[in-house]
């Protein structure tokens, strides 16, 4: 891959016209439909805890979410039949049901996203989705038509509920050069945690509903070799954005027991077709650096938005690979800058395999609505844009798995936030306990 070079949408449309769409690269599995299959059920068993400060500003109005409830989540990703082209079958079935939330707790249409609600708030008792793909291999390249998990900076399903997101449409990956991947799709619907239809419109973190026809991506990861690698993604959102992403990492082993990283993020988006989220020029850019040293990891992350709108990005996706956006905040409000520290302790060097903890601080200042958009403007209760806009956010996270006898692979997490701001984001405490128990059937 070539660092310097824009791989433009229209390059991608050509791209897509000579060869079919995929997810996975086939490399490395067994050879046959049924020798190929794996069949794995994840039970997920999550309890979700947000107190706004500011109880004005949560759905319910009272300030206050809670829920605690189980999902099952049972994947079967076939092999493909034998010769030159292979066909394969993926399938997908979730169950969630709600053990204990109410209509006051429940979130709303807010950004909390544990259960369905109904018109009134009321938390569906339980709720499902059924759905599968095609998939094709042809030699280095496969290709996947249906229901996809797209796993790319510029459009990543997301996996922080209940039950995993995911979208509809065509997807390809290509892996014919040892050490590049290749991936491409359009996708046309979106399906929420918090849904059952696997044919929802596309919506955004910031800006919500879109009434955009499809999304498309195309770009591709380089590992030069074991200590580097580059990434370079576009995308369109239609009618709505184009966006473009770089991003590499890099280690430096300086002995068995210290080693030293470093990495850069950087998005690009603008305004496409109709406008549908006003005229957009945004650039937003993360860069790390940090160091690990047996057990212990620290580093240092530095961000800023140079933009006069919030960076967006599809809702309750992962589709953000920038080092400030953690558990609640995104600090990519326009011309916000923010620095974070982070500390990661792994207990395997000490004697406790399986047990982990992390902490984190990040602080962002300088937010500045004068110049957004329509769409992203945020103004006071006088009506003047928001200006001098600050924000901190603290993480802290422990996590332990199983490491043998019946239980093995069993993992527990806990994860706290706290997030104070000034008057354009919330004041609030959030609590997670998530418990999951994976299952290979097949």
């Amino acid at each position: 891959m070539r660092t310097q070079t824009r791989w433009s949408l229209s390059v991608f449309s050509a791209v897509l016209g000579l060869s079919p769409l995929a997810v996975n690269a086939a490399d490395d599995q067994p050879e046959g439909f049924i020798e190929g299959s794996r069949l794995n059920v994840l039970a997920r068993n999550y309890y979700f805890n947000r107190d706004d400060r500011k109880g004005q500003s949560s759905p319910t109005g009272n300030g206050y979410s809670e829920a605690w409830a189980q999902g099952l989540i049972g994947k079967f990703e076939s092999g493909f039949t034998q010769g030159t082209v292979g066909f394969g079958l993926d399938a997908f079935a979730m169950y969630g049901f709600k053990l204990d939330s109410g209509t006051g707790r429940s979130g709303g249409r807010g950004s909390f996203n544990m259960l369905p609600v109904d018109d009134d708030n009321h938390p569906a008792d339980n709720y499902s989705k059924v759905g599968g793909a095609a998939k094709m291999r042809l030699l280095d390249t496969v290709i996947k038509v249906g229901d996809v998990f797209p796993k790319t900076p510029v459009v990543h399903y997301g996996d922080s509920r209940l039950l995993p997101e995911s979208f509809r449409g065509a997807t390809f990956e290509n892996t014919s050069i040892d050490g590049l991947s290749v991936q491409g799709g359009r996708l046309h619907s979106m399906s929420q945690p918090d849904s059952s239809s696997l044919r929802d419109g596309f919506a955004t973190f910031y800006a919500g509903k879109v009434d955009s026809p499809w999304v498309a991506y195309f770009g591709g990861d380089y590992s030069l070799n074991k200590h580097l690698s580059v990434s370079l993604y576009s995308s369109r959102l239609k009618d709505a954005w184009d966006q473009y992403y770089f991003g590499t990492a890099a280690t430096w082993p300086v002995s068995d027991q210290l080693s030293l990283f470093a990495g850069f993020n950087y998005y690009k988006a603008v305004d496409e077709g109709k406008k549908l989220l006003g005229e957009l020029n945004n650039n937003i850019w993360s860069a790390k650096v940090g160091a690990t040293y047996g057990a212990h990891t620290l580093s240092l992350s530095h961000q800023r938005n140079n933009g006069d709108d919030d960076f967006d990005y599809l809702r309750q996706s992962d589709s953000i690979f920038l080092d400030n956006s953690i558990q609640y905040s995104d600090f990519n409000s326009p011309k916000e800058r923010s620095w974070m520290v982070r500390y990661d302790l792994d207990m395997q060097p000490l004697g406790i395999p399986g047990l982990s903890f992390m902490t984190r601080y990040g602080k962002g200042s300088d937010a500045d609505y004068s110049n957004a958009n329509a769409v992203y403007m945020r103004r006071d209760a006088d009506g003047n844009p928001l200006t001098d806009q600050r924000r901190w956010e603290r993480d802290i996270e422990a996590k332990y798995v199983v490491q043998g006898g019946s239980l093995k692979d069993l993992s527990l997490r806990i994860r706290q936030a706290t997030v104070r701001s000034s008057s354009f984001e919330s004041d609030l405490e959030e609590f997670r306990l998530i418990v999951e128990y994976p299952l290979a059937i097949l």
